[in-house]
């Protein structure tokens, strides 16, 4: 069944980590409207621990549903009775987390008898760049960039994903979180960094830019490694405390913010550019980095690359973005997913498309 000739409206849930998030979305006329978008954050509560606890995420999530879903419909306007659709990040993530969202989103359907649909959180993050204004169109480069991914993502049409680069061992928004704590900086890491790095000298150290070795020579050109810059500041400040002076922190959050920023920017506009590709989108959380944001922009001018980048409400876990790859699934004629299907901690964003299928992968 194709939906694309009448107004659908759906209400999201994004429960993978540590923020409970509930949308209630429109697809009206082929535009993704937001009716409403709540988020329930964690962040105080595990920033005492320097990261996530995931059994605290679990409970939490468990807390915060029932009256975030009652507040969005009231928000939006909508009665539950008139929704067309739910769906819930089904993976990756934490598993407790997802099965909470995932349990409470089958539930809410099978109740009203409409379709669910489980939702791949990197095909969300992607979705996210469609909230903006003057969003682009397929074909695209993405560089996603959050607290647990950097890749680099071919969408050749919608729903149609194929990677091209990432991370052979931390994502940078972990790279961000642990030098914030070799920093004594506050979890997370990112706005913490940011803000040091603004009253900081980006070019004070010199740090490297980790490349990752091909087992016959040479390099992957399109990949990424933070091992590297991460010992690298670790030997920064041991050498600096062992000559007993003052730690620059705001010198050292400004390099390694800067060097992390110019290897995302120069491997994503060299793989958009091998690729012939004129658009290249970025999202996720550290998309929402002003440093990066800037660099990206005027790097992608000089290289006739236009630049399209998440809104910076949407750049971290949210409900929205959840309802907005439901949405445009529903417009392409997806099935729905199965009321048996499970969650997954880890699964291909490739594979994405399976979560509508009968029997499902999991």
């Amino acid at each position: 069944m194709r939906y694309n000739q009448r107004r659908l409206t759906v209400v999201s849930l994004e429960t993978s980590c540590d923020e409970s998030a509930v949308a209630v979305m429109r697809l009206n006329r082929g535009k993704i409207e937001i009716l409403a978008s709540l988020v329930a954050s964690q962040v105080s509560e595990h920033a005492q621990w320097g990261g996530v606890v995931p059994e605290i995420a679990s409970r939490r999530h468990l807390e915060a549903l029932p009256s975030l879903v009652r507040d969005a419909l009231k928000e939006s306007g909508q009665k539950i009775q008139a929704i067309d659709a739910v769906a819930a990040t089904v993976a990756p993530g934490l598993a407790g987390a997802l099965m909470v969202g995932s349990v409470t989103g089958r539930t809410l359907a099978a109740l009203n008898k409409v379709p669910f649909l489980g939702v791949h959180h990197l095909e969300g993050h992607l979705a996210s760049v469609l909230l903006a204004r003057n969003a682009p169109r397929p074909p695209y480069l993405v560089l996603l960039v959050s607290g647990g991914h950097t890749e680099l993502i071919h969408v050749e049409e919608h729903c149609q994903f194929r990677r091209l680069g990432h991370s052979h061992d931390d994502a940078a928004g972990e790279a961000f979180d642990k030098v914030a704590r070799l920093l004594d900086l506050p979890y997370p890491g990112g706005p913490a960094i940011e803000k040091m790095a603004e009253k900081g000298d980006a070019y004070r150290f010199t740090l490297p830019k980790g490349r990752v070795s091909k087992p016959n020579g040479g390099f992957y050109s399109y990949d990424f490694s933070f091992s590297g810059l991460k010992t690298a500041m670790l030997r920064k400040v041991e050498s600096i405390k062992a000559s007993n002076e003052k730690i620059p922190i705001e010198d050292l959050a400004a390099s390694f913010e800067n060097v992390v920023a110019e290897v995302l920017v120069e491997r994503s506009l060299l793989c958009a550019r091998d690729y012939g590709l004129k658009n290249l989108v970025m999202v996720g959380g550290v998309a929402a980095n002003q440093r990066l944001r800037r660099m990206m922009k005027s790097r992608g001018e000089v290289e006739g690359v236009a630049v399209h980048i998440a809104p910076r409400a949407f750049c971290t876990d949210n409900a929205a973005m959840i309802g907005a790859a439901a949405l445009i699934r529903l417009e392409l004629g997806s099935s729905a997913s199965s009321l048996e299907l499970g969650i997954s901690p880890r699964w291909r964003l490739d594979e994405a498309s399976s979560l509508y299928q009968s029997p499902p992968p999991f």
